[in-house]
């Protein structure tokens, strides 16, 4: 999309309007000049995945644009970089009704299908030289886009293939979408672009967690939760969720006046050259071009065998007669065009029964129902408990006792209940009862307004204990090694372990005379119990358990206070002003430190030798890495990863997520990736190895 000597000179344009930044000015008559260089660096990192500036800059550049348009209305173009952020939430999504209709693909599910489908192209064709252009199968949500005059001027869902849901606002929360396309370089005035928006596998799993975090259930697949984002009626949660999309046809365009089907249309391959020349994510670097059908064949083998090192989830491929004059002789059903194919890899899908459905309280007192079914193997694992969440799950997939359900397990994510199925019941299934006492303790439920989840408010709940027991023992928490949950529910059992504080008070003469405990588990149980007390306090913040507080908010809570009680003094105000504190997770803290309860558990720690107080706080000032801050990447020589970010805290210094403007160094070990070609473009970051990072440790 962009050749050299442009990318040079939006780079130069870069240089020139940060150093104006940076003065003060507000280049108004340069504002186009802005708003290029914003989509110039959107597509670099959205796209090509090759950012050439930090992420702080960039923002400092997208907050000069907003200012001027702010202050100059008249100014503001609808296909500015600052029309994807959309305030309000939508109150409907209008149907519509798509130029060309969205017809399904004829499947596929072994060779000789394939062989079936070259046969019938060279019937319907009337020729033996035929060629296929194979592309990946994107498992998300499929979408249709329309742009006139070169702006994007509508987005839909899919629907029934005739109609869909216009979701524009949605569709313009995507980077990978571009507001603006020059289709007319091409003798396009309307043009109307198939396309599958999905969520790749990181940001799938990074959200999950932060939904985990936040005690709420987790997303069940990547496809779902793609699908599901496009309706919502927040276009901010749209855009928090960090979806992306591939477009992969051409589907129907009008031409400029006198103007002429440009060469790059009369193939597949060549449109989605074109689209990716105009700045989307087409599979233009997943996709080839073959003249035999064996060759096909072959092609997606490959790409089944590592379909789960992809970065997004794929359900198989898709082989398309190449050339647009053949797949206009071939033509199409009512279901489908005939002269597409999907190629599905081997399911990820199976049936089983309902045996029955067990409630398990956690930590926190949530009450998650755990289906349990007949076992199945499912991608090489063999599923048997499957978490339904809560009780609306069980609603809305209509379950029940003895179902035969649909199970889904997609590369390495959890597996799930897709749907009962409902019209093959013999009537001697049985309702599923969710309980209203909870199961073990046998308090009453509670369920708070506008949550999903029932828990039981009984902190004294012995199933409660446990978990929170489990929990502060965990490798991310305390990381006691040998104390894993057999050891926590043994020892509870047994009256031997209570509370947390009675983990450090343990009675080790009478587990001595337990059988499988001999003096060596014993002395390495003793010396890791121990070696705990030395723990960090983000790590003895996050082993607490409180509700929402996951490792990240963790680590802020422990660098705002110079000793842990005291929170018990701050304010719900105080704590939402800390970094990522929103209301709800600042009213869990505060209800944690203001519980008497609580405040005796922690001074029972600190009597027990455990650190309340914020030791890297203290030598911040001090160490020899004071005020700087380190990134690691690679594989370091000597050190762990966990280890050498241990040792940056204690001698004052901070760990940041990613490389930007506010890092100092980066230490680079062996097979390093993207982090330090990112580095290597930003002047002030310094990169630096290990036995350098080392010296500055160790220096007099």
């Amino acid at each position: 999309m962009f050749s050299k000597e442009a990318t040079q000179k939006l780079q130069a344009n870069t240089t020139q309007l940060m150093k104006e930044l940076e003065n003060g000015k507000m280049p108004v008559k340069e504002i186009e000049k802005l708003r290029d260089v914003l989509r110039f660096h959107e597509y670099r990192y959205y796209i090509l995945n090759d950012p050439l500036i930090s992420d702080y800059e960039y923002d400092q550049l997208f907050k000069m644009l907003e200012k001027i348009e702010a202050e100059n209305n008249s100014l503001v173009t609808p296909d500015s970089p600052t029309q994807r952020v959309a305030k309000g939430l939508t109150k409907e999504f209008p149907t519509v009704q798509h130029l060309v209709p969205m017809l399904s693909l004829d499947n596929s599910y072994n060779e000789e299908d394939l062989k079936d489908f070259d046969r019938r192209a060279k019937e319907l064709t009337g020729t033996n030289k035929i060629e296929y252009c194979a592309e990946p199968k994107f498992d998300g949500g499929s979408i249709s886009l329309i742009y006139e005059n070169d702006m994007l001027v509508r987005g839909a869902t899919r629907g029934n293939g005739t109609e869909g849901d216009e979701i524009t606002t949605n569709i313009k929360q995507i980077r990978t979408i571009p507001l603006s396309a020059a289709f007319s370089k091409y003798g396009l005035q309307q043009v109307e672009i198939r396309g599958e928006v999905l969520i790749n596998k990181t940001n799938f799993a990074k959200y999950n967690q932060q939904l985990i975090d936040e005690g709420l259930p987790p997303l069940a697949n990547p496809r779902n939760a793609a699908s599901g984002t496009l309706r919502i009626k927040d276009p901010a949660e749209a855009r928090r969720r960090n979806l992306e999309a591939f477009v992969y046809h051409i589907s129907d365009y009008t031409l400029l006046k006198g103007k002429r089907v440009p060469e790059e249309l009369q193939t597949h391959s060549g449109s989605l050259e074109l689209l990716w020349d105009l700045g989307f994510r087409s599979p233009k670097k997943e996709m080839k071009v073959f003249s035999s059908i064996d060759k096909v064949i072959e092609f997606c083998n490959e790409f089944e065998i590592r379909r789960d090192n992809l970065p997004y989830e794929i359900d198989g491929m898709v082989i398309k007669t190449n050339k647009v004059e053949l797949q206009e002789q071939m033509g199409m059903t009512t279901h489908h065009p005939r002269w597409a194919i999907a190629y599905k890899f081997k399911a990820r899908q199976a049936t089983s029964k309902l045996l029955n459905v067990e409630f398990q309280v956690g930590r926190t007192g949530s009450i998650t129902p755990v289906a349990k079914i007949e076992p199945v193997a499912i991608g090489g694992v063999t599923v048997s408990s499957i978490s339904l969440f809560n009780e609306d799950v069980i609603k809305e997939k209509d379950l029940m006792i003895g179902d035969r359900v649909l199970v889904e397990r997609a590369g390495d994510v959890i597996p799930y209940i897709v749907k009962s199925l409902a019209d093959i019941r013999k009537g001697t299934e049985k309702k599923i009862k969710f309980p209203a006492t909870c199961p073990v303790c046998d308090s009453r439920l509670f369920k708070e307004e506008g949550e999903a989840v029932w828990r039981c408010i009984n902190i004294e709940c012995p199933a409660q204990v446990v978990e929170r027991i489990i929990h502060f023992v965990s490798k991310d928490a305390m990381d006691i090694r040998g104390f894993g949950e057999a050891n926590v529910r043994k020892f509870y059992e047994l009256n031997l372990l209570k509370d947390i504080p009675g983990i450090y008070t343990l009675n080790f003469s009478t587990i001595g005379e337990m059988e499988g405990f001999g003096k060596k588990s014993i002395d390495n149980l003793q010396q890791a119990i121990i070696n705990s007390k030395n723990q960090p306090l983000n790590r003895l913040i996050f082993g607490l358990g409180i509700r929402f507080v996951g490792e990240t908010t963790a680590k802020t809570l422990a660098n705002a206070v110079s000793h842990l009680l005291d929170f018990k003094d701050f304010s719900l105000e105080q704590l939402q002003n800390l970094e990522d504190v929103g209301p709800k997770v600042a009213g869990s803290i505060h209800h944690f430190f203001s519980s008497p309860d609580n405040i005796h558990m922690l001074k029972q720690l600190e009597k027990l030798g455990l650190r309340l107080k914020n030791d890297k706080k203290q030598l911040a000032t001090g160490g020899n890495l004071g005020g700087l801050t380190f990134l690691f990447t690679g594989t370091l020589p000597t050190l762990k990863r966990g280890a050498a970010e241990q040792m940056v805290e204690q001698n004052g210094g901070t760990i940041v997520s990613g490389v930007s403007s506010k890092l100092n160094y980066l230490v680079v070990g062996e097979d390093a990736g993207s982090k330090l070609e990112k580095a290597k473009k930003i002047n002030t970051v310094k990169i630096i190895s290990e036995e350098e990072f080392l010296s500055m440790i160790n220096k007099k």
